[in-house]
């Protein structure tokens, strides 16, 4: 009894924070829109997970938050967030989504394109809130178009799970980068699993604001992304936000995290974050990834790259 009144009384039930302690971050920070009604419980028409793939446990039982350092196929010592069971005609590999509200974007810095400007590809670790690992992203592109191309360039980015298996694949075609043109503009389209389209983000032509849309599977508008003037800021993040299709209501927001003097300027190295609402549908939570590496290529990538060219 004295175990149930003190779980009782504690300030934020379900967290092991103390008594005095705000919760870091608050699930509802980003409610959504009035009528906004959440994660849809079924997805009909999306076939089930495949046989083998492996869940955390049975179905209805939460699973916390816990360091995980010794599953299969993962690097040593690194941790890895615990697979949740996956929801009802969840895309495998997404249900990892429905139980955060926040992810962290850490790109890995590269030596040899440190030393000498060669472009390598690009590698990022994709965390929660805890600073757990979530996916592993690697850019899938050859040598040619990654340096004659620049960040203009076509690419796969292929999404790993902590087994090491691909969930999410992100498609970037050759496209237009001038804002004189309001035609061929910057798209991205993302996979869950791999050759299943569940969402694209494209480019919304504007003369002084980078514009996007998130689209779903059927291509129909779910939200709107609408960025700064001046993409670049010195000491402070610059902020994405995520917008109804009225533009009235602010439901989350991508962030171009400020990584300090010299990483900004001899590098090409870039963190990011992204906040959304803990009910969002898991396929705009990974349409929001797939912009966040869009406007990375788009605006942070480039400018690494003009920064590096004046300097020598």
């Amino acid at each position: 009894m004295d175990k149930q009144n003190v779980q009782m009384n504690d300030p934020h039930p379900g967290t092991q924070l103390p008594g005095g302690y705000p919760p870091e971050y608050p699930p509802a920070a980003f409610p959504g829109p009035p009528g906004y009604t959440g994660y849809p419980g079924t997805q009909a028409g999306y076939p089930v997970p495949p046989a083998g793939y492996s869940a955390a446990g049975p179905v209805g039982f939460p699973v916390p938050y816990q360091p995980v350092t010794s599953q299969p196929g993962a690097p040593a010592g690194v941790p890895w967030m615990p697979a949740p069971p996956p929801p009802l005609n969840c895309p495998p590999g997404l249900e990892y989504l429905t139980q955060i509200d926040q992810l962290l974007i850490h790109q890995q810095i590269e030596l040899l394109e440190v030393l000498t400007g060669f472009e390598t590809s690009n590698k990022y670790e994709i965390k929660n809130s805890l600073g757990q690992r979530i996916y592993f992203a690697a850019e899938d592109t050859d040598c040619c178009t990654r340096n004659c191309c620049g960040p203009s360039r076509p690419f796969t980015m292929r999404i790993l799970d902590n087994m090491g298996r691909e969930v999410i694949t992100l498609e970037r075609p050759l496209r237009c980068t001038s804002c004189c043109f309001p035609c061929c503009l910057q798209e991205i389209e993302i996979q869950a699993p791999p050759g299943v389209p569940v969402g694209y983000v494209t480019q919304t032509w504007h003369p002084c604001l980078p514009k996007f849309t998130l689209q779903n599977e059927r291509r129909e508008d779910v939200l709107r992304i609408t960025g700064p003037c001046i993409v670049c800021s010195c000491c402070a993040d610059v902020d994405f936000e995520i917008k109804s299709l009225d533009d009235k209501y602010v439901v989350g927001k991508i962030s171009k995290q400020w990584t300090g003097l010299v990483r900004e300027l001899f590098t090409d190295v870039d963190n990011f974050g992204i906040q959304f609402p803990l009910d969002l549908d898991v396929k705009m939570k990974a349409a929001m990834l797939g912009a966040c590496f869009l406007i990375d290529f788009m605006f942070f990538e480039m400018t690494r790259s003009e920064q590096r060219a004046g300097m020598w």
